[in-house]
């Protein structure tokens, strides 16, 4: 392939990505993920070889991603499974480049039937997660009336404070 029949689609501002994230784009029907690496910025086809896993919600280290599916880790610069080598299974790689804050990625003209503008894939945040707390023997269900101490202490007992038994996890 010639330098006639590439051409640099711009995609994304590198402000939109924050470092060891990365993002989803559509360009002429393909799913690209664009990742915020130690390294730059780095693009690869959106979707697993494995089993078609979102790769731009997966989990960033640098120069690495783990599908958020069945943790399949690709390395961003070659495209080959970290933890599967046997496996040929790889990703489609993406030259890319910065002009003026934008991320551009190259790709052969002829993926172009039309003037096709790139679109951003919706990204979705990734979900908080809930950790249950540990209930201890002693302890009782909420709601349930709890003295403190053995059976000849003195005063009224003491009711167990009302909560639903969650406590959310810092990030």
């Amino acid at each position: 392939m010639n330098a006639e029949d590439k051409t640099w689609v711009k995609v994304a501002l590198c402000a939109d990505i924050p470092p060891r994230e990365g993002r989803c784009v559509e360009i002429a029907g393909r799913s690209i993920a664009i990742f915020h690496t130690s390294e730059g910025f780095l693009a690869v086809e959106g979707r697993c070889p494995h089993r078609g896993g979102p790769l731009a919600d997966g989990i960033v280290s640098g120069t690495t991603v783990v599908c958020p599916l069945h943790a399949w880790k690709f390395d961003l610069h070659s495209g080959a499974s970290i933890n599967h080598p046997d496996s040929s299974a790889a990703l489609t790689m993406y030259p890319t480049c910065i002009q003026d804050g934008v991320i551009c990625i190259e790709f052969s003209q002829s993926i172009f039937a039309d003037d096709v503008p790139a679109t951003v894939c919706e990204h979705r945040d990734r979900p908080i997660r809930w950790v249950q707390r540990k209930v201890s023997p002693a302890a009782a269900r909420p709601g349930d009336i709890v003295s403190s101490g053995s059976s000849s202490s003195s005063g009224p007992p003491r009711e167990r404070p009302q909560s639903n038994g969650y406590v959310s996890q810092e990030l």
